[in-house]
């Protein structure tokens, strides 16, 4: 473990920081916790609501398999305890958004117990600075409904579609010393709920958010009264909530003042946190066992069938890119970081092999520099989603293997997939017409008429001016209209130069 030594300068010496994260994940799910209600992004006011959700008398909540085996996946993955017998819990407390009046969760007896996660702190150098994150809990709660405040001049409406979601709480140790950690934990906790499917991560849409609890302390000194800046919706903004929240306290008890166990806000247009409300307490929230709802108890049958429904992790599928397929650490660092990219990273390895008669660790770095740095840039450039239909496996399989095989050259690859993004073209006939050639006499000649045409280049570099070597060879290629074979282009080259 790395001690990356983040530190607040404040005007009477140096401040530690001292970071934990209390994550609420919506877990993937056609209906809500205890309820048949949809839970489907973007719906209509009030229009996915049942009774239960709306608190009318004499409904009773059913658990929900599915949001229970997704929470429990979830705890395997991060290699968490996982507690066969779990109870739920009424949170009592009265908000408009809350019908019940109270939240149905797990505070003494949670369905998960304690995990871990080991982040990366320098993604360009992932065999480098790494650190363990103790998690402390995975919690099964249903989420509150929203006050909507912009609705109407003088009143805020409510609107219940959330209520009753399923949210897994997943409670982190107060493990983390600087913004980079919090930011690389979070980060990496999305790219495992996104890996084993059991949240999209979807921060922006409100089904990730975190809540940030912060404190300062000398070096070495116990912990200090925390904050908790509440549902902060991306990564960067938590890292700056952390760096923010943190100076704030510092500037507070140098100045004589004293820090506060409160809720506040983040307001990212001034990048400042602001009170909210006290922070409670549980025993504030009279916690007491949900009289409608029996324990869980889960069976050895159960949680072999949600162990081997999980997909390769983003850690071991990394390291197998690394020794099976040969790719750097940074490559396949690159490809695990999100699921999609890393599934159609391995579609196109498997037609790419398929197609050239190879194995897949034989064409694995050409795969990965195509899809990682070559193709990335035609798209930007054309300003062409990853998503567009030319943008099909089969048409970047063509590519690669034409230019694997040595049919066409790279820069020509490049070239020619512009073309058919941008144009509408026979793709398989342009790569033909582009044929590099390896006939030796044909770039002899074409190296002869550039060496002749450029005497005085020649005198240079044969007095010691090594770097035109490429401008010959730039000047062949260009001459042969990129259909030289680079290789025999630089052999014939250095022959004729002596």
């Amino acid at each position: 473990m790395t001690d990356t030594a983040y530190r607040i300068h404040g005007a009477t010496g140096e401040w530690e920081v001292v970071i934990g994260l209390e994550v609420h994940a919506q877990i993937t799910s056609q209906s809500k916790l205890f309820s048949g209600a949809a839970t489907a992004f973007g719906a209509e006011p009030n229009s996915q609501v049942s009774l239960v959700d709306a608190a009318m008398p004499g409904m009773l909540p059913v658990p929900n398999r599915e949001c229970i085996r997704q929470a429990v996946r979830t705890g395997m993955a991060i290699q968490a305890q996982i507690n066969k017998w779990s109870r739920f819990d009424r949170k009592n407390y009265f908000y408009a958004d809350l019908p019940q009046g109270y939240q149905i969760s797990q505070l003494y007896h949670p369905l998960v117990g304690e995990g871990a996660l080991e982040v990366v702190l320098d993604e360009k150098n992932p065999e480098g600075s790494t650190k363990t994150i103790g998690i402390e809990r995975i919690h099964v709660e249903q989420d509150a409904g929203k006050l909507m405040h912009d609705q109407h001049p003088t009143m805020s409406y409510v609107d219940l579609n959330r209520s009753g979601v399923a949210l897994m709480e997943i409670v982190s140790r107060p493990d983390m010393r600087s913004p980079a950690e919090a930011g690389a934990y979070l980060a990496k906790l999305r790219q495992i709920l996104r890996y084993v499917g059991s949240c999209d991560g979807n921060m922006d849409q409100g089904s990730m958010r975190a809540d940030v609890n912060v404190s300062v302390r000398r070096p070495g000194e116990p912990f200090g009264t925390r904050t908790e800046t509440k549902n902060v919706n991306s990564v960067r903004f938590v890292m700056a909530v952390v760096e923010s929240e943190a100076r704030r306290q510092v500037d507070l008890i140098e100045d004589g003042g004293t820090v506060v166990q409160e809720t506040r806000l983040y307001d990212p247009d001034r990048n400042e946190t602001r009170s909210m409300r006290s922070k409670e307490d549980a025993h504030d929230y009279r916690y007491f066992p949900d009289p409608d709802l029996l324990p869980l108890v889960l069976d050895d049958a159960f949680l072999e069938e949600c162990r081997a429904s999980l997909p390769e992790l983003p850690d071991a599928k990394r390291h197998r890119y690394e020794t099976a397929l040969g790719l750097s650490p940074y490559n396949a660092a690159a490809l695990t970081a999100d699921v999609e990219a890393a599934r159609e990273f391995e579609t196109l390895l498997t037609s790419v092999a398929k197609a050239a008669g190879k194995g897949e660790a034989d064409v694995a770095k050409r795969v990965a520099n195509w899809v990682l740095s070559e193709r990335p840039g035609l798209l930007n450039a054309n300003n062409i989603a990853s998503g567009d239909p030319k943008n099909s496996i089969s048409a970047n399989t063509a590519i690669v293997v034409a230019a694997e095989s040595g049919q066409i050259s790279g820069s020509k690859a490049k070239e020619i997939f512009e073309k058919h993004l941008t144009s509408d073209i026979d793709l398989a006939a342009e790569i033909a017409a582009n044929q590099q050639t390896s006939d030796t006499g044909a770039i002899e000649a074409a190296v002869d008429a550039v060496l002749a045409a450029n005497a005085d280049k020649v005198e240079q570099y044969k007095g010691g001016k090594e770097a035109l070597f490429g401008f010959f060879v730039g000047q062949t290629m260009k001459a042969m209209q990129g259909k030289g074979n680079p290789q025999l282009v630089n052999q014939v080259v250095k022959a004729k130069l002596g």
